[in-house]
């Protein structure tokens, strides 16, 4: 298995595990959050998800997009699987490029984020885009535990 093989089991493992907790929260708690500067548990499905199409866009753009159109926007909430079942295709095509990229892209392609305060080579980035997923699914995990919700066992 080689670096880029590596990465996209990497990315593949962490959406099991998110869309394992994001199904799993119940119809009438999707809107539930745990104070009123947070985002509701769907809101944060939709930003992992957007995100992930903002991430592949600066990617193929190597750096920040000065302007950013986002598929999402005034798309009503509805459910976590209609979330994940729009922003399929565009997770496609991410992993696609993704797939796209050598050994050596890895390390020479250099993403500028200097906006946001750093620059990094794309495997560098590309870790980092699936660790935000990670985060926001655990976030997501503690929100269940605050609300007195079960959470499902994501370590199998």
């Amino acid at each position: 298995m080689n670096a880029v093989d590596s990465i996209i089991l990497n990315f593949n493992e962490v959406r099991r595990r998110s869309i394992k907790v994001w199904t799993s929260i119940p119809a009438d708690r999707l809107q539930w959050r745990p104070d009123s500067e947070a985002m509701n548990c769907l809101e944060m499905i939709r930003h992992v998800l957007e995100s992930d199409h903002y991430y592949h866009l600066a990617i193929k753009n190597q750096g920040s997009l000065t302007e950013f159109h986002s598929p999402f926007e005034n798309r009503p909430y509805t459910t976590a699987e209609s979330e994940i079942s729009f922003a399929e295709p565009y997770r496609k095509q991410f992993m696609d490029t993704i797939r796209s990229f050598s050994e050596n892209d890895l390390e020479n392609i250099k993403i500028d984020r200097s906006d946001a305060g750093y620059i990094r080579n794309l495997g560098d980035m590309l870790l980092r885009v699936a660790y935000h997923e990670t985060i926001h699914t655990g976030q997501l995990l503690d929100y269940l535990r605050t609300a007195g919700i079960p959470r499902i066992n994501i370590w199998d």
